[in-house]
């Protein structure tokens, strides 16, 4: 069954941004994860949320997910932007 990380976010610095999206990125692929959204223009339908970009991501199972979560890489890639955002973030079980 597939799982997903849902991701709204706001960046404050881009360049920190640049640097997480990067070891993000290796950990993603390294657990087969697959970005089905990297949004930054949103068409609203009712009220407008506080953040200003959505990402989506596949994993084959939510081990692939939390494991991808937990890994080293991504730690790391966290650290670029502990300070610098603000985010919504849920690990999720697809259908």
């Amino acid at each position: 069954m597939p799982a997903y990380f849902v991701v709204r976010c706001t960046y404050k610095d881009m360049e920190d941004y640049d640097s997480y999206a990067r070891y993000a990125g290796i950990a993603v692929n390294k657990y087969n994860g697959n970005f089905l959204v990297k949004g930054n223009e949103e068409h609203y339908q009712k009220e407008k949320g506080t953040h200003v970009k959505t990402v989506v991501v596949e994993f084959n199972s939510i081990l692939d997910a939390k494991s991808c979560y937990q890994s080293n890489e991504y730690q790391k890639a966290i650290n670029y932007i502990h300070n610098s955002s603000s985010r919504d973030f849920i690990i999720i079980d697809g259908l």
